[in-house]
């Protein structure tokens, strides 16, 4: 097992009941339904991150894996107000909690050839969300004036991976739904 692991303010209690939801081996789509339900129960604060951590950087979103082991990530993502990710999608099941900001997802279908945008989300603190691939296509924007922050537990390790993203899309968006 590969642990990366720092100590945060509820982090260590995340990861162990992020770890019972993983054990029970339930399919990609359940996992990450279960551990939405844990999030929505008790999110982490903000001070899972240092004041400094929260400040993010003026070049882009930061991802930063808080922890890393084979079954799961717990990763903290910093937004400045409009930075955004390209479109992709990831290589495993994930949830995620917004803890400040608000984050519009943008979520599309691939076609082959083309992408078709087949819905819209604002997702604002207190909001928690889980999806499992196929069909997590999607492009993530902080739309507010303040720094947004998030947190992401996702199904596979980022400290082997290097990243949660399984693929980049660069097809032309063709109408919608």
């Amino acid at each position: 097992m590969n642990t990366v692991t720092i100590t945060r303010p509820g982090l260590a209690e995340l990861v162990q009941r992020v770890g019972a939801v993983a054990d029970r081996r339930l399919s990609a789509r359940e996992t990450a339904f279960a551990v939405a339900d844990l999030l929505r129960e008790r999110p982490p604060g903000l001070d899972i991150l240092t004041e400094e951590e929260r400040l993010g950087s003026p070049d882009s979103y930061v991802s930063r894996a808080l922890h890393a082991q084979d079954e799961f990530s717990v990763v903290a993502v910093v937004w400045r107000p409009g930075q955004e990710t390209a479109i992709h999608d990831h290589v495993s099941w994930c949830a995620f909690a917004v803890l400040a900001g608000n984050e519009h997802e943008t979520l599309y279908r691939d076609k082959g050839d083309h992408l078709v945008e087949i819905g819209r989300a604002d997702n604002r603190p207190g909001d928690v969300s889980g999806f499992a691939p196929p069909g997590d296509i999607h492009k993530v924007r902080n739309t507010s004036s303040e720094i947004g922050v998030s947190i992401h537990v996702y199904g596979a390790d980022v400290g082997k991976l290097g990243s949660s993203v399984r693929r980049v899309y660069e097809l032309p968006v063709i109408g919608s739904r």
